[in-house]
């Protein structure tokens, strides 16, 4: 019953050549593997922890330790992996806070090339279905410490983990920006500085009706994603029914900052307002008599929106009131950026622009769990107006990062609960289109009702492991699965030499 389980979670992938785990060698000396698991339900369709351990100690002996970027829970103890794991766990479908890049890629470096260290080692990174966060991880460490350019590192990463005609192995937007931001941060000296930032205004062009836009970040360390704010009727200005660029100017006038707001070269409130008139950019669809174009509009907050880091996420979800307390969300998307990367700060040695707009397509944006999906368009497009809050009698407020040097110490975070890989405080990783019931405390966020999470059905398979495969260290694929008599992947010695310290 396992087994059949396992296939039906594996859909296409296939099976590590001697194992008949779900894992491929990126490079000889980095592994990508799904989350393995040391309880049920969860390990009769993963990777059970102790076959995993079987493989990785007859293979590679003590040379092998694991990367996690879980912040939903490993779904196994470190002392299961012999305590050889480093945990920098951030949420499913989405890019990791910048900051624990350096670390991230310190901690690998070291694993793997620092003074002393035996060769044949190897890294074994996993998230749940070891494709996105992963893919995120094994391609910024063959950008950042081995000099491969972006777009051979995703080759490579695709290659290996996914099978023909099932897309590439990294997908995310917000996810492949991120990678950008890795090689142009490893181009210019590695440093990163991380600023506080207040998020003035959101412009969005064609905005449909009953629209839920939030504004949200990370926190404790990168495992929570948090709504700082959620803008409701009382906070948006519908620019057509103005008709007076110079009425929605006045964005210092809303701040709690001295400072006044200035925004880039180039770039004004009236342009960003006249541009809502000029013909539509490709890709956008043909507006249709059935579903009108939307309206410029322009939310600005009656109270300060702060962050505690670059990263920012805005989210959208739209919401067409349904009857008998019932609301469906036929719409969901959401998208990263960064402000350090945005304002050019590497370019500029690290002195980032403070202030700026960030603009995107409504195509563009992520979807739903990681995947194209994001149901009936919501919107054209957006610009963030954003700027970082500085005060000079407080420094804190903003510090430099940098790559720790080999022989320094590496931080590392704490691991979220392993018991419960289900667990998340993150609203934003269930939602997904459908009937919602609807909550009239939250009706003034948009023109529908909101909603609590209350799913009527169970949810499709949004798993994105079904379209991976695997691949051993030559690159050969294997077809067959091997089970032995627990119903557990087996190893298999016959086909290969085990390794030094397997022998001794």
């Amino acid at each position: 019953m396992a087994s059949i389980l396992r296939q039906i979670v594996a859909g296409p992938r296939q099976k590590h050549p001697e194992a008949g785990l779900d894992l491929c060698y990126v490079t000889d000396n980095i592994i990508a593997t799904s989350g393995p698991s040391s309880t049920y339900p969860q390990r009769a369709y993963r990777n059970p922890t102790d076959a995993l351990v079987k493989f990785l100690d007859y293979k590679h002996g003590e040379d092998w330790a694991i990367w996690e970027f879980r912040a939903e829970g490993t779904g196994y103890p470190d002392s299961e992996v012999h305590g050889r794991i480093r945990h920098y766990p951030w949420p499913d479908h989405h890019p990791p806070p910048f900051a624990l890049i350096p670390n991230i890629m310190a901690s690998m470096r070291d694993w793997l090339k620092g003074s002393d260290v035996p060769k044949g080692r190897v890294v074994v990174v996993h998230c749940k279905a070891g494709k996105g966060r992963s893919g995120t991880a094994a391609c910024s460490y063959l950008i950042s410490e081995e000099g491969w350019t972006v777009e051979d590192a995703l080759m490579r990463f695709t290659a290996r983990r996914m099978r023909l005609g099932f897309g590439a192995g990294i997908s995310i937007p917000s996810q492949l920006r991120w990678i950008g931001y890795v090689d142009r941060w490893t181009k210019h000296h590695k440093k990163y500085v991380e600023r506080k930032v207040e998020v003035l205004e959101i412009h969005v062009w064609g905005l449909r009706e009953g629209v839920k836009v939030m504004v949200e970040g990370f926190v404790d360390d990168g495992k929570t994603i948090e709504t700082f704010h959620t803008y409701t009727r009382d906070e948006r200005l519908i620019v057509d029914q103005i008709g007076q660029s110079d009425s929605v100017s006045s964005s210092a006038a809303n701040s709690s900052l001295e400072k006044p707001f200035a925004m880039p070269d180039g770039i004004t409130h009236a342009k960003l307002i006249e541009s809502a008139e000029a013909p539509p950019l490709p890709p956008r669809p043909t507006r249709t008599e059935t579903e009108a174009g939307g309206s410029a509009v322009i939310f600005r907050s009656s109270s300060p929106i702060i962050l505690p880091t670059n990263d920012i996420n805005i989210d959208f979800e739209r919401r067409n009131k349904a009857t008998y307390g019932w609301t469906m969300v036929t719409s969901v998307a959401h998208v990263w950026f960064n402000t350090f990367f945005e304002g050019n700060g590497p370019e500029n040695h690290g002195d980032a622009a403070t202030d700026g707009v960030f603009e995107i397509e409504w195509d563009a944006m992520d979807g739903i769990k990681g995947s194209s999906r994001k149901g009936t368009r919501a919107l054209d497009r957006i610009a963030i107006v954003w700027r970082v809050v500085s005060d000079d009698k407080k420094p804190e407020l903003s510090h430099i990062i940098t790559e720790p040097k080999e022989g320094e110490p590496v931080p590392e975070m704490q691991a979220a609960d392993w018991k419960n890989p289900n667990h998340s405080n993150l609203a934003i990783l269930g939602k997904d289109l459908g009937l919602r019931t609807a909550s009239p405390a939250s009706g003034d966020f948009s023109k529908a009702s909101s909603l609590k999470s209350a799913t009527l059905s169970p949810a499709g398979n949004d798993d994105p492991a079904v379209s991976v495969k695997a691949f051993g260290r030559d690159g050969e694929e294997h077809i067959s699965q091997v089970l032995d008599e627990e119903d557990h992947p087996k190893v298999t010695v016959s086909d290969s030499e085990p390794s030094e310290h397997a022998k001794g």
